[in-house]
């Protein structure tokens, strides 16, 4: 740990600026005092965080610090015991999680989950929302306009399953495919909903160093064309190559934020990681 928190990054979104920063963008997903306990534990006390708009942001804090509980909240997995989450300006707290969907915020898992009896293109296809197919009188009366609206979610399907390197596995079940690229299908169903957000739950983890860097390399390009992401990682030198901006958890609280430069600098980080 020592060597990943001494490592420099070379990417450009982690080097110091040499000028005036420019001023931050305004807040996509904005908590604030959120807590929740597990009988007498508090796993999360009173966190704050905010994922600027167009940027990507990371989460790290040592084991048992609270990060997938505060993903969980954030996801609605769970309900908060207080605190106020709110994306993109709305209250978001008592939506179920497929109206976030619906909405732009979605997410990954650790542990990548797809449908393995389907196929790669049918886990694929089962994320496009809002299809005139769904509303059963419409099956019948307008059968042009969804047989139209069906081509065009398959050529979008298997244009983003080129872009990640899957296309050539798209007819095969989705539980053959290896970690790494479950985590690409995974990430790939995501960008089919359309999302304004994702977050990203450990998505190098298990997966060997060959599709870490292309999964960093999807990630990057999805952010220049627009995408916001909140990412927890253990990795840190995955965190400190992507990310514009990094919240550190401990104890189930906010204990440092700030550029990943500033993260790896800062002595309450490194005490928090590395002990006394």
């Amino acid at each position: 740990m020592v060597d990943r928190f001494a490592h420099q990054p070379t990417g450009s979104a982690t080097e110091p600026a040499n000028v005036a920063a420019p001023s931050t963008p305004p807040s996509l997903l904005e908590a604030r005092g959120l807590c929740k306990s597990f009988g007498g534990v508090r796993a999360v006390n009173k966190v704050a965080i905010d994922v600027p708009v167009g940027q990507i942001t990371g989460l790290i804090g040592p084991n048992g610090a609270g990060k997938t509980t505060l993903f969980n909240l954030l996801a609605n997995s769970l309900r908060s015991d207080s605190g106020t989450v709110m994306f993109d300006g709305s209250p978001i707290q008592e939506l179920p999680a497929h109206a976030l969907a619906r909405r732009g915020l979605v997410r990954t898992f650790q542990v990548a989950r797809v449908l393995s009896r389907l196929s790669v293109l049918d886990n694929m296809l089962l994320a496009t929302q809002r299809q005139t197919g769904e509303t059963l009188w419409k099956v019948w009366l307008q059968p042009g306009k969804i047989a139209s609206e069906e081509r065009r979610e398959r050529d979008r399907a298997w244009e983003i399953l080129e872009s990640v390197g899957l296309a050539a596995k798209a007819q095969d079940y989705a539980g053959a495919l290896s970690g790494g690229q479950r985590k690409l299908l995974e990430l790939a169903r995501a960008l089919m909903t359309h999302p304004k957000l994702i977050l990203l739950d450990e998505p190098a983890a298990g997966v060997n160093p060959t599709l870490i860097n292309q999964i960093c390399d999807h990630i990057r390009t999805w952010n220049r064309d627009g995408m916001t992401f909140l990412i927890i990682e253990h990795n840190m030198d995955v965190i400190m190559s992507l990310c514009d901006h990094v919240w550190v958890m401990s104890e189930g609280s906010n204990l440092a934020n700030g550029t990943p430069i500033e993260i790896q600098r800062n002595p309450r980080v490194l005490e928090a990681y590395l002990g006394d």
